[in-house]
C-alpha cells in the first residue's frame, strides 16, 4: 500500500475530472497538497478523506463558500471541532427540510401519474371497441 496517491488515482476513485480536482484545490476546499520532488502533486490518505467529505457536502448542495469555511476549520486544527459540528448540524437541518420538500413534490408527481393512468384506463375500452369494429 502506498502512502501517496496521484491526482489521476484520486480523480478516478471519486469519478471526477482532474480539472475538478484542481478547482477544489484552488477554491481552498482541500488542505495544501504536497508535491513530490519531481513537482507532481501527491495526496495523502487524510487529503483523500477530506475530499470524500467535501464531495459528500457538495453533492448535498452545500455552497462553495460554506465548504471553504469548513475546510478552513479543518486546517485550523482540532480546537475548531465544535464549530465544525455546528456547521454540519446546520447543513443536516437544511438537508432534512430539502428532503421533506422533495417528498412533497414527489407525492404531487405520483398523484399526477395516477391521474394520467386513470385517464388512460378510461380511454382503453373505447379504443378496444373501435379496433373490434
Amino acid at each position: 500500500m502506498t502512502d501517496y496517491y496521484t491526482p489521476g488515482e484520486v480523480a478516478q476513485r471519486f469519478g471526477l475530472s482532474l480539472d475538478t480536482l484542481r478547482y477544489y484545490e484552488r477554491e481552498g476546499l482541500l488542505t495544501q497538497v504536497e508535491r513530490a520532488p519531481s513537482g507532481h502533486r501527491r495526496y495523502r490518505a487524510g487529503d483523500v478523506e477530506l475530499l470524500d467529505l467535501v464531495r459528500c457536502l457538495r453533492e448535498t448542495d452545500m455552497p462553495i463558500a460554506r465548504l471553504r469555511e469548513f475546510a478552513e476549520l479543518v486546517r485550523d486544527g482540532d480546537h475548531t471541532i465544535p464549530l465544525r459540528v455546528e456547521l454540519l448540524e446546520e447543513h443536516d437541518a437544511q438537508l432534512t427540510e430539502r428532503i421533506a420538500e422533495l417528498c412533497r413534490r414527489q407525492e404531487a408527481i405520483r398523484h399526477k401519474i395516477d391521474y394520467y393512468r386513470g385517464v388512460l384506463a378510461e380511454c382503453r375500452p373505447d379504443q378496444e371497441k373501435e379496433e373490434v369494429r
